[in-house]
């Protein structure tokens, strides 16, 4: 069932548009993220579903009501920000049931919510507490806390974990998975860092200039990225990107000439038909695809640049002959000299191909 529904909504500031006619939906109980670059469109996109902004044009469903013209109070939306916004003269307790309090709640409802999202969120102990008395992740779990207790339809967080520092992204990222788990409410989350989407998303939503570029699971992405955007945004470290020259088209395959390969490859391709013989095509290579020596059929000659040892895995950078650069990722630790001559090889299924307009073929 579709729980929230955004049909070809546009958002236009004067002349520019910044969202131009997005449309997707989720389901009742979803975790959507929408992830992309900076100024792609994601933080308008989700408030214009929170109500903060006006659309220019189409339709916003929450839970089967067209809630486009409905003031953001109205909407049963709870919104988490990048900003903590806690107010420092009160303590946790306060903090979190203020909102309660504007809407006259009962007192007995509002000590039963807040003692409740309290235990959800580990924040029992802290009740009496000011936010300068807390820890960054502890403030952000009141800011949380704070949307809990109005019991909404619907959460949306706008990039709640960019003020942490990486220890304590990592554990609110398990907080807010436990906690879709636990409450079952459909959750929308905006984020640059793809590595929240993998981990958090039931589905992601790719945006590039206010468009979709793919929706689909952490998996189908990862593994059937429809263009190189987000073949090169989905993965850490991003996925590799040569360019080759096709030698031949033959039966669903695609035969590849680059400097660096000894000698010719032939690969399978989705849509052969999309390309003709002395076409250039994109070969994508994931990092964690490629490997040092070995007998893979798909080969490239290539000199070590510098390698990070970061305990249980190692990056290689290297290079190939035309000054392609080409990022390894291998388990273990690793030493390779400056300009070492290597030869890199993987698998024709972890191979990606791409058009000159960087669509998968």
């Amino acid at each position: 069932m579709e729980f929230l529904k955004i049909d070809n909504v546009v958002k236009k500031f004067g002349d520019a548009t910044v969202i131009g006619g997005v449309s997707l939906a989720a389901r009742q109980g979803e975790f959507v993220v929408f992830v992309g670059p900076s100024g792609c469109g994601k933080s308008t996109l989700m408030r214009l579903v929170a109500g903060l902004d006006e659309v220019s044009g189409g339709n916003i469903h929450i839970d089967g009501v067209d809630v486009t013209e409905v003031q953001p109070a109205a909407r049963g939306v709870s919104m988490v920000f990048q900003s903590y916004a806690l107010y420092p003269h009160m303590n946790v307790r306060e903090n979190m049931s203020f909102g309660l309090k504007m809407i006259k709640t009962p007192a007995d409802e509002i000590y039963k919510r807040v003692s409740d999202a309290a235990a959800i969120l580990k924040l029992d102990h802290l009740l009496e507490r000011r936010p300068k008395e807390l820890s960054g992740g502890q403030r952000q779990r009141v800011a949380i806390g704070r949307a809990i207790v109005r019991k909404p339809k619907l959460f949306l967080f706008d990039e709640p974990l960019s003020n942490l520092d990486a220890e304590l992204r990592g554990e609110m990222r398990v907080e807010i998975a436990r906690l879709h788990q636990e409450l079952g409410v459909t959750m929308v989350y905006v984020t640059h860092d793809q590595v929240e989407a993998m981990t958090l998303a039931d589905r992601i939503v790719v945006l590039r200039a206010g468009q979709v570029e793919q929706i689909g699971t952490p998996s189908e992405l990862y593994d059937r990225p429809v263009n190189t955007f987000v073949a090169g945004f989905i993965g850490s470290p991003k996925m590799n990107f040569l360019t080759t020259s096709v030698r031949g088209v033959e039966a669903g395959r695609l035969r590849l000439a680059h400097p660096a390969l000894a000698g010719e490859i032939v690969l399978p391709a989705r849509n052969p038909g999309a390309v003709r013989v002395g076409d250039d095509v994109t070969l994508g290579l994931r990092p964690e695809h490629l490997a040092i020596g070995g007998g893979a059929p798909l080969a490239l000659n290539v000199q070590a640049e510098y390698v990070e040892n970061l305990g249980g895995a190692s990056q290689l950078y290297a290079r190939t002959a035309d000054g392609a650069t080409l990022t390894v990722q291998v388990p273990g630790r690793m030493a390779a000299a400056h300009r070492e001559a290597l030869t890199l090889t993987a698998t024709p299924e972890h191979a990606y191909l791409f058009d000159k307009q960087g669509q998968a073929i």
